[in-house]
């Protein structure tokens, strides 16, 4: 079990290298370019669906990318949380 972060817009070469390694009993959290993958009925989102992973959007960056809303098994992240997930997983992925 790994905890990804991914910071990369679903355009860049980095979201398509964290998805050759995501896998089911993984965490990913979007945050920066990466929380427009989290938008419902786009080609990103359903590739990170495919993954089984769990998925989290930070909602600071979210909000600030004007996204209001995202793919129902995405869930808001606040920092709080993002410290809990660190704490939880002793490996963790960067990808930016």
């Amino acid at each position: 079990m790994v905890l990804h972060t991914l910071s990369a817009a679903p355009s860049g070469a980095a979201f398509n290298d964290c998805l050759k390694v995501l896998q089911a009993g993984d965490t990913l959290v979007l945050f920066g370019d990466g929380v427009y993958a989290a938008l419902e009925g786009t080609a990103a989102c359903d590739k990170l669906r495919a993954t089984q992973a769990e998925l989290f959007v930070l909602e600071s960056d979210a909000r600030l990318a004007g996204i209001a809303k995202t793919a129902a098994n995405i869930s808001w992240l606040d920092m709080d949380g993002l410290v809990a997930l660190t704490e939880r997983f002793p490996r963790q992925l960067a990808w930016y």
